[in-house]
């Protein structure tokens, strides 16, 4: 019994001795290499699909990049921030007044692509079967997030369409319950307009097989079929 009783005890002032060195390491130097590192690790892990694990890698990079290599990143980053902006048209990001596709004669401008993201411009550009031009949300609506069409570019895209002649909208927002309210409700805004609504096709993909497919997207397919 008393053998017991000393393991127990030493246990607890181990476990208390290993607590308080994680404390001192959070609290006081937050990361054994130092603040600074620990500085760049909060940095990282703020990034979207960066967890605490993946953070730290990074920072290790960084912390083993020579002199000259450490500077061109930092360059790189700094020419992003002063050289990137918003396409003054179709808000995409751009280094210019107008992007590449807004300034292409070859897209038909009275056919826009309305997106959440500037990323997923990339994705249909990827594709090659879009030869419209397109116009960036910025995000979707999401009222418990506070996002209100004030802090999306609904507005701009509205007057563009009556400045513009825009003839069809293509709505290519996420088919999620915030990506179909913000089509839904552009749909009536645009209500009143000559213009044609559409949105991408939804449901079973080309080369997949029934068996693995969702309700929904056997839902949507089911909506959606088309003529053969």
């Amino acid at each position: 019994m008393e053998t017991t009783f000393v393991r127990l005890e030493s246990l607890t002032y181990f476990s208390l001795r290993n607590s308080s060195i994680k404390e001192y390491f959070m609290e006081e130097q937050t990361h054994p290499y130092g603040p600074s590192v620990a500085a760049l690790i909060e940095e990282f892990a703020k990034m979207p699909g960066i967890g605490r694990k993946s953070a730290e890698r990074l920072t290790q990079y960084v912390v083993n990049l020579d002199r000259p290599s450490a500077g061109a990143l930092i360059k790189a980053i700094d020419s992003v921030k002063r050289n990137i902006k918003r396409c003054s048209n179709c808000f995409v990001l751009t280094e210019s007044e107008l992007c590449d596709i807004c300034k292409d004669s070859k897209r038909e401008p009275t056919l826009v692509c309305v997106v959440e993201q500037p990323k997923d411009v990339i994705s249909l550009e990827a594709s090659g079967a879009y030869e419209g031009q397109y116009h960036v949300l910025h995000g979707c609506l999401s009222p418990l997030n506070g996002i209100g069409p004030e802090k999306l570019t609904i507005n701009a895209l509205v007057q563009r369409v009556k400045s513009q002649g825009v003839k069809e909208i293509v709505m290519a927002t996420n088919p999620t319950l915030e990506g179909d309210g913000t089509a839904l409700f552009i749909s009536n805004l645009l209500a009143d307009e000559e213009v044609t609504i559409t949105r991408l096709a939804r449901g079973i993909a080309s080369g997949s097989v029934l068996e693995f497919a969702n309700r929904e997207m056997l839902a949507d397919a089911l909506r959606g079929r088309q003529a053969f």
